[in-house]
């Protein structure tokens, strides 16, 4: 099986990290895996974005036209992607950013207030790690638990103070399903 993810918002949303952590997820698991990252030139407030593959065979492509899944953390994310988001897939919104929910009847989403369930957390910025925690119990392209060994096994050591953080923020974005 084969598992195309975009995970985009503005710079200093962790959409590249949150992308890595699944990433390295998938690696740690024995898939192949793409990572693809693409930003704008600054360094936070403009676009970022990131493309990951998970697959069981060798990976044809690292890009996805038709994604399995997209995580939009804020509302230009949500204009751009939700029309690419395969019938049948999944669209996780950061209902902190966002002013609107998405409006295709073929696709399964959930709005999220990931900003503040982070905040209540503790920390906003893990508002990135509450919606991957909803993509990956939604999707479950991963075996339980391979998040968390992720983020033990490739943080940074300056960033493991964070690591019980983001694993809590993780399952509470996995707490919301779709129906």
């Amino acid at each position: 099986m084969q598992s195309e993810v975009i995970i985009s918002g503005f710079g200093g949303q962790g959409t590249l990290y949150a992308g890595q952590v699944y990433a390295y997820a998938g690696m740690d698991e024995g898939k192949h895996v793409t990572w693809i990252p693409s930003y704008g030139p600054e360094m936070r407030g403009g676009t970022a974005n990131c493309t990951v593959v998970i697959s069981d065979e060798e990976i044809g492509s690292p890009s996805a036209l038709h994604p399995r899944a997209v995580i939009a953390l804020n509302l230009p994310s949500l204009d751009k992607y939700e029309p690419l988001v395969a019938p049948g897939g999944f669209l996780i919104v950061n209902e902190s950013m966002v002013n609107r929910e998405p409006t295709r009847t073929d696709i399964h989403w959930l709005m999220i207030p990931a900003n503040n369930i982070a905040r209540e957390l503790g920390n906003e910025r893990a508002a990135n790690m509450v919606l991957l925690g909803a993509l990956e119990a939604n999707m479950k392209a991963l075996p339980d638990g391979a998040l968390e060994r992720a983020l033990e096994a490739h943080t940074a050591e300056r960033l493991k103070k964070f690591i019980s953080l983001n694993i809590e923020a993780m399952h509470s974005g996995a707490e919301y399903k779709v129906d």
